[in-house]
């Protein structure tokens, strides 16, 4: 593994811990349409868009509910309990320490432009990235490779000199299958890892990597 000449994050679960508020939106929404989802595991929609958790939950849903309905609900509901967001451990501070060594950083993230300006809202780290890039930004979102091709080419770099960070498996086999050096954050119990992933704990041990290397 080499230094990385650029790093591109996700941000939902890796910089902030959002997929709680996330979640509560989507059962808060979806019990006032009918659909009770307080069962079943807390990841089942982890890293998954809001298009295809729709295409799972529509045929549940009464009363005529449109996909655009639907979702200005769960972002405005998301946005009542934005004071929950918070940061990751660790994660502003690597996010600075990337900075004052100079290497390019990005968020590449599976959500709606709203909802990711929002998280950076609560970060404050936008002034430290070259851009960030949503859902809306690429044909197709995560798993499919193109958000971190994009990512690679706004950097204008080889892919595999640009380092992810990623908390979901959805993520990793975007950034894997774009040909990223992925960094994987947190236990997936039960599930495949994917080769290639080198496995992280907090996103601190990202920069732990890169000083290794750097000195």
């Amino acid at each position: 593994m080499t230094p990385p000449k650029a790093i591109a994050w996700d941000i939902d679960g890796t910089l902030i811990d959002s997929e709680p508020t996330h979640l509560r939106a989507l059962i808060t929404v979806s019990a006032a349409h009918g659909v009770d989802l307080t069962s079943g595991p807390e990841d089942r929609f982890l890293g998954v868009h809001m298009a295809d958790v729709w295409t799972l939950l529509r045929p549940r849903y009464t009363g005529g509910l449109t996909y655009e309905r639907w979702l200005a609900e769960i972002i405005a509901c998301y946005g009542d309990d934005r004071a929950t967001l918070a940061p990751m451990p660790g994660a502003l501070d690597t996010v600075a320490a990337f900075a004052a060594a100079g290497i390019p950083q990005a968020c590449v993230s599976n959500s709606l432009r709203e909802i990711v300006d929002a998280n950076l809202a609560v970060l404050g780290i936008a002034p430290q990235l070259a851009f960030s890039l949503s859902f809306e930004d690429v044909p197709a979102g995560k798993p499919d490779p193109a958000p971190y091709r994009l990512a690679a080419r706004r950097f204008g770099v080889d892919p595999a000199s640009v380092w992810a960070i990623e908390d979901s498996l959805t993520g990793a086999r975007s950034a894997l299958d774009a040909g990223l050096t992925l960094f994987l954050l947190g236990d997936h119990p039960g599930r495949p890892i994917p080769p290639g992933a080198i496995r992280i704990s907090s996103v601190s041990e990202v920069l732990t990597a890169f000083q290794k290397l750097a000195a």
